[in-house]
């Protein structure tokens, strides 16, 4: 099983990192929400933790940053 943490903005997907251990993509996941810099961004849309195995590909959480206005 390798789990994957997926950045996404206007030009699409970036794939951050691939990790062995649900535990480590948690952790980066984590980390990046709550990074100042992309919460302050503006471009940043969002973050995806996915798990990729043998049945395929399965998002285990997700999250959106705020849209920035003016």
């Amino acid at each position: 099983m390798t789990y994957i943490v997926y950045t996404h903005d206007a030009w699409g997907s970036t794939d951050v990192g691939r990790f062995e251990a649900l535990a480590q993509a948690r952790e980066v996941f984590d980390a990046l929400c709550n990074d100042r810099w992309c919460n302050a961004d503006g471009g940043m849309r969002g973050l995806s933790l996915v798990e990729q195995g043998a049945d395929g590909v399965r998002t285990l959480a997700s999250h959106a940053f705020a849209a920035r206005t003016g």
